[in-house]
């Protein structure tokens, strides 16, 4: 797959509407878990930094995803200071997601022409954001906020551009109810990724978790 632009992958992330996020020291697993995502539809997976040694396990990622993914963009989340952000990028990482508005990492961001979507929990935050040129804003604690927060910003700022992070579900209604404000595309870790189908090895059940949400995402963007 050719190397894409920043605006290119921001348009992608919207066509697919769901990116999923996981993280596990053991490399092994984590391939397997980003190969089930893949065979279910995702073609976004972001690779959360928060163990010792993280960057290997991403370096490996890349790697695999390249010859076995040749569709999957792979970015890097949990990312609170340049430094990161840049380590990541030089290993490969297509996109940068925070749980907060850094403007080290917006700036890093944009002389490599990376897209970075910080976190924001209120409209002042998500107007900093775009001030520093973010297409599309993580809504994090998401599950606080819920969709009633995005169609609000949505009325006076409709231009905006919003991934719901930390309060999706699978249930239909609840998918459903985050378009249906105006959501961008979704974010989704334990929820599309629980712990027990990982303790049981169950990556077909992933896959068909990714493959339903993905599913839900198109009827309802049809309707």
């Amino acid at each position: 797959m050719k190397t894409l632009s920043r605006p290119e992958i921001a348009i992608k992330m919207k066509e697919s509407g769901l990116v999923p996020l996981f993280y596990n020291k053991d490399y092994a697993l984590v391939e397997k878990v980003l190969l089930a995502a893949y065979k279910g539809g995702a073609r976004f997976f972001e690779f959360t930094h928060r163990g010792e040694l993280a960057h290997e396990v991403f370096t490996s990622l890349v790697k695999f995803s390249r010859k076995q993914c040749p569709e999957m963009i792979l970015g890097v989340g949990s990312v609170v200071d340049a430094g990161t952000a840049s380590l990541y990028m030089n290993l490969g990482a297509e996109f940068v997601v925070s749980p907060v508005i850094r403007e080290d990492v917006a700036r890093i961001c944009n002389r490599r022409k990376v897209l970075y979507l910080p976190g924001c929990g209120s409209l002042t935050e998500i107007s900093q954001a775009e001030e520093l040129g973010c297409e599309i804003v993580k809504l994090f604690p998401a599950a606080v906020l819920g969709p009633g927060f995005v169609k609000a910003v949505k009325g006076p700022q409709p231009w905006t551009s919003i991934m719901p992070s930390g309060g999706v579900t699978l249930e239909e209604q609840n998918i459903k109810a985050w378009f249906d404000a105006g959501v961008t595309c979704v974010g989704m870790g334990s929820a599309l990724i629980p712990k027990n189908m990982l303790e049981n090895s169950d990556y077909k059940s992933i896959e068909n978790n990714v493959a339903k949400v993905l599913k839900i995402i198109s009827e309802t963007r049809s309707a």
